[in-house]
Formats: structure tokens, sequence, C-alpha cells
């Protein structure tokens, strides 16, 4: 179909098709290589930090796992998923989108699973702002398993932060630029 979108992991290609609806580009311009330009550089940008932070990527974190995760969804958002302490967890959710401007986002120090965190599913919570986000793409958490809670939240958070700046940038050099 083309040169990104093929690059597309086939169980995603469908819901990177229905991002395009959210994309202006100009006229001319292919909206799904540009949308999967972008989603293809957000792939690596969360790899390549989550990596560096030594984090490891993984398929599943049980709802009474103790620790804390960063997901990536199939649109391109990011969960901060905090330590489980006291039966809740500090959870962010950041719609980075396509857009070039600050992300929205919601947050709460009191959230709950509703379930286990699976890639190709959504995540439930109760007892926040976001109730449900899209699919899970990638999973990531700390791999020292010593890391005290506040530690792993403190690096989530770090984590979350700069892969957020970077989406931002890759939304105005991909979905600004000239072809």
């Amino acid at each position: 179909m083309g040169q990104y979108f093929d690059q597309i992991p086939p169980e995603l290609q469908n819901h990177v098709k229905g991002l395009v609806k959210s994309v202006n580009v100009e006229e001319g311009v292919d909206a799904l290589e540009k949308v999967s330009q972008a989603w293809l550089e957000k792939k690596s940008v969360f790899e390549e930090k989550t990596a560096g932070m030594d984090m490891e990527e993984i398929d599943r974190l049980a709802a009474d796992d103790s620790r804390a995760a960063l997901a990536l969804t199939y649109s391109g958002s990011l969960v901060n998923i905090g330590p489980l302490i006291d039966g809740v967890r500090n959870v962010r959710y950041s719609s980075i989108g396509f857009r070039t401007n600050t992300p929205d986002s919601a947050e709460s120090d009191k959230s709950k699973l509703e379930s286990d965190v699976e890639t190709n599913s959504v995540i439930s919570f109760s007892g926040g702002p976001v109730k449900s986000t899209s699919q899970i793409f990638k999973i990531a958490v700390c791999k020292d398993e010593d890391m005290s809670p506040e530690e792993q939240q403190q690096t989530i958070f770090d984590a979350g932060e700069m892969i957020e700046e970077e989406f931002i940038e890759v939304n105005k050099t991909v979905m600004e630029e000239e072809e």
C-alpha cells in the first residue's frame, strides 16, 4: 500500500487507517502515509526511551502486580501506571495523538486496574477520570525488581515525560513537513 503503512504491524493497520480522520494534511499529501510514518517513529521512540531507562517490555501486567508500568496504545497515547500502593495506583493518561500542541492528559492518584493489562486489549480503570483506553500495543516495566515503589514511580514518570516530548516533536516534524 505504501512505504510506511506496509511497516505497520498487521494487527494495527485498521486502527491506523482510522486515525487518518483526525489529521489535517495539505491536498495531495497521502494522509495514511503521514500517519503511518509518525506512528512508526513514535513506536521507535517508545522502544528506545524505555530501553534507555532500563525497562523491559512485557505482554501482560496482572492487576494485582505491584510494579509500575508504561503502556503505549494503538492510538499513540501513553498510560503511566504507578506501582500498586495501598490498593490504588497513580495513573496518568496522555493523549498525544497527532496534534502539535501540549498533550491532553488526565491523572488520578486513586485509580484501580479493573483487569490485567495486556497487549492487544484495552485497559479499564475505576476511581479516576479515565475509564478505559484504546488497545495496548506495548507495555514496559522496570527491570530492577528491587526498585522501591517510589523509584519505579519516578522512572515511569521520567520516561513518560521524555516520550511525550519526543512524540510532540514527531507530530511537528512529520505532520507539518513539506512533501
